[in-house]
């Protein structure tokens, strides 16, 4: 599973490669997993994104949104110059730049859109060749973590053994009081002790303990991700070949090891949605309807709901499909994505954007679904 641990697991990787003491190999595990903080800068854009004009949001929105600029290229460079700026060694701000560039291409690689040459280029993509569940990388990636927290627990009890052993019992040293007195003193002592030894979690790493299977593991991960895109290629390229139409290839997303969905616009009113694998090629296939039946009567909703959402980040629709619903007051159009129903375990996007527009006049309302789970109501000013 690609997530913050096992950006922080690919990091320690690397850093035992490359041969650094415990505080250097601190440093490259918090640039593995610095990227994922701009969570940080997120709930700051949510908290004043409904005072911002449309302008200003998107602008910062490509600043602060969640994988926006903090997983772009441009970043790597800032941060592994900051680096050699405060330490002046190469082979740290080497691995540094390296571990923090090996997050953002691991989440390039999955299933995720992201803009990594902002500011050079504005408009999402994916690489899209590993499921987001991949064993592979979600093996390699935990084996450090488990080696340190297994190093750290083995530790642990051998301190615990000694504290209890008949020698310290019998030198008055027995730690089975209860008074209140003792408890606080124990507890301010562990907490002390843990901030003060805390370099003994990457003791084992910076000792070089495991660093041949190490270097082996980073080997077949680095592999892994370079060859994975190119068997994608070769998967797509039978897929346009057998259905005699041009397959996006950013636009097939792996939604399990092996297996991708893939659409393509077959005409004026249908999208055909595919699924394929590397094994079977292509597993099953569907015609959807991109318009409801009485398209024409609503066009201008239609054009309308279409516009505004395009006006729109991040984005995350590709293949829109519409469905009209009417009162005495409102049309409400929904867009959603024609491989939604194919996507059971997904996140991207599985969204629907909900305009209610108001038949009297130029009022609407916009309220985003995600995965059927929540609706939650949309500023105005993320589409004008």
């Amino acid at each position: 599973m690609v997530n913050t641990l096992s950006h922080l697991g690919i990091g320690l990787l690397i850093a035992s490669v490359a041969g650094l003491n415990s505080r250097q190999v601190k440093i490259v595990a918090f640039m593995a997993i610095l990227p994922d903080l701009d969570f940080i800068a997120n709930v700051l854009l949510l908290a004043i994104d409904q005072n911002l004009s449309h302008q200003t949001y998107n602008i910062f929105y490509y600043l602060l949104a969640h994988r926006e600029f903090m997983h772009s290229v441009i970043f790597v460079f800032l941060m592994t110059f900051y680096v050699w700026y405060r330490e002046k060694n190469k082979i740290l701000t080497f691995a540094s730049g390296v571990a923090i560039f090996s997050h953002i291409y691991l989440d390039y690689v999955t299933s995720w859109k992201m803009r990594p040459f902002f500011p050079f280029v504005k408009e999402a993509s994916t690489i899209g060749a590993i499921d987001f569940f991949d064993p592979v990388v979600t093996i390699i990636s935990f084996v450090p973590i488990f080696y340190i927290l297994a190093e750290h627990a083995k530790n642990n009890r051998i301190n615990r053994n000694k504290k209890n052993s008949p020698e310290n019992r019998k030198n008055g040293k027995d730690n089975t009081s209860y008074s209140i007195q003792n408890i606080i003193f124990s507890k301010v002592g562990k907490i002390t002790g843990i901030l003060k030894n805390s370099n003994n979690w990457f003791a084992g790493v910076s000792e070089g303990k495991h660093r041949s299977l190490y270097r082996n593991l980073l080997i077949i991960f680095t592999l892994w991700c370079i060859l994975n895109p190119f068997t994608k290629a070769m998967l797509i390229g039978s897929v346009e070949e057998s259905e005699g139409y041009n397959i996006s290839y950013q636009d097939s997303y792996p939604i399990s090891p092996g297996k991708f969905l893939s659409a393509y616009q077959y005409n004026d009113t249908h999208y055909r949605i595919l699924t394929s694998d590397y094994w079977s090629g292509i597993e099953k296939a569907a015609f959807i309807p991109i318009y409801p039946d009485d398209k024409d009567e609503f066009s201008g909703y239609l054009t309308r709901a279409k516009d505004l959402y395009y006006s729109s980040l991040p984005g995350e629709i590709d293949y829109i499909v519409y469905n009209v619903s009417t009162s005495r007051e409102n049309v409400t159009v929904i867009l959603s994505d024609a491989r939604n129903p194919f996507a059971e375990y997904w996140a991207y996007f599985k969204v629907e954007y909900i305009f209610v527009f108001d038949v009297d006049s130029e009022n609407y309302e916009v309220y985003l679904k995600r995965n059927d789970r929540y609706s939650n109501k949309l500023p105005i000013n993320y589409f004008e």
